[in-house]
């Protein structure tokens, strides 16, 4: 049911291009996830979404937990249906929310209990509850409960290996359903030794995959980077890895270049709500009162249905406006400017021309 093959890698870098099978399609490889949080991609259809060429979207246990509850999602058919998305789903275990929304939290090595956002109701996720709730949402692709720790106490981090580790092994003893990929998440903050330990111990267990959690959140990029150049030797070849919560162009192509497959963000979306739209080298910040008379498109080269039809004073005056259809196009424009560049860099790899695509995009930063 599931099964990763790899179809091309660059022998110098380690960058893959491979296909994922996954019940509800085919995942071609390297790809951008956007993120559907409460069960939908802000300002974005799921026709929208195909139009641009997503194929994985993400959606997040912890808050559909919360709001509207697992179980009626269940009940209604499962999150596929309930969304009205037939492709691959990705959901996260709920661990981050659960450490980065609620201050009251208590922790054990048994679990977490902790306060709602929403309300202030008090609840607890274990590793068995995280596999549960993500069973009835029903998603092809669920994550292990993890702890994500801060990434430069070293100390801290050690420990937290402590629960993280025995935690997957639990949800691993938890899954009843065949048809949800479980990956287990490599933890150890910014040092090599502790990303090593966690890879290895994660690798005994045989996951299907292995996401790498614990970056972008705060650390320096060089360290990143070299968290995942640690990690590429190391991991499994024959397994897809995923990259938690990147979504800037530079890092999606450094990542590449370090073996990884999959990669989510909110940021596409959210730069959107902000008036931002993503171009090679950054973002254009359409508050800014020089496009006010710019007829020009986002990008002259990109072909989403914001930039075939729609100029940067358009963009601009729906901006100041604050009308919803500013977020729509400006999303529209950002997760296809991530998405294409998957397409092309994955086409580069099987081309063997991965170094020259990435230091052709790379150079803009």
């Amino acid at each position: 049911m599931f099964e990763f093959e790899l179809i091309a890698t660059d022998p110098v870098t380690g960058a893959r291009a491979g296909r994922f099978h996954t019940p509800h399609g085919i995942l071609e490889t390297p790809v951008f996830a956007p993120v559907g949080t409460q069960a939908t991609v802000k300002a974005l259809k799921p026709a929208d979404l195909k139009a641009i060429g997503a194929t994985l979207v993400l959606s997040n246990t912890y808050h559909l937990y919360l709001r509207p509850g697992d179980e009626l999602i269940r009940d209604l058919g499962g999150l596929h249906h309930f969304m009205g998305w037939d492709g691959p789903i990705l959901t996260d275990s709920g661990g981050f929310q659960v450490f980065s929304l609620s201050d009251t939290r208590k922790m054990d090595q048994d679990g977490v209990t902790f306060q709602s956002h929403i309300d202030g109701s008090y609840h607890r996720f274990t590793p068995e509850k995280s596999v549960a709730i993500q069973e009835n949402l029903g998603a092809d692709i669920i994550m292990a409960f993890d702890e994500c720790p801060p990434p430069d106490d070293y100390a801290y981090v050690k420990e937290s290996l402590s629960r993280t580790h025995p935690w997957a092994e639990r949800c691993r003893e938890a899954q009843t359903r065949p048809d949800q990929a479980l990956f287990g998440i490599v933890q150890g903050g910014v040092f090599p030794e502790l990303r090593e330990e966690s890879a290895r111990f994660l690798m005994t267990l045989d996951f299907p995959g292995y996401a790498i959690g614990g970056l972008s959140v705060g650390e320096s990029k060089p360290d990143m980077y070299a968290m995942l150049d640690v990690l590429n030797p190391i991991l499994p070849a024959e397994k897809p890895r995923y990259l938690m919560g990147v979504g800037t162009a530079e890092d999606l192509i450094n990542g590449v270049m370090r073996g990884i497959d999959i990669f989510d963000c909110v940021l596409p979306t959210r730069l959107a709500r902000h008036g931002a739209a993503m171009v090679l080298g950054g973002r254009l910040n359409l508050n800014n009162a020089r496009f006010a008379t710019d007829p020009e498109p986002i990008d002259q080269n990109c072909a989403c249905y914001t930039c075939r039809n729609f100029g940067r004073a358009y963009l601009r005056h729906l901006v100041k406006a604050n009308e919803i259809l500013g977020h729509i196009l400006l999303s529209t424009h950002n997760v296809h400017f991530l998405i294409n560049l998957m397409t092309q860099m994955r086409q580069a790899i099987i081309e063997g021309q991965a170094g020259a695509f990435a230091q052709e995009i790379l150079k803009h930063y």
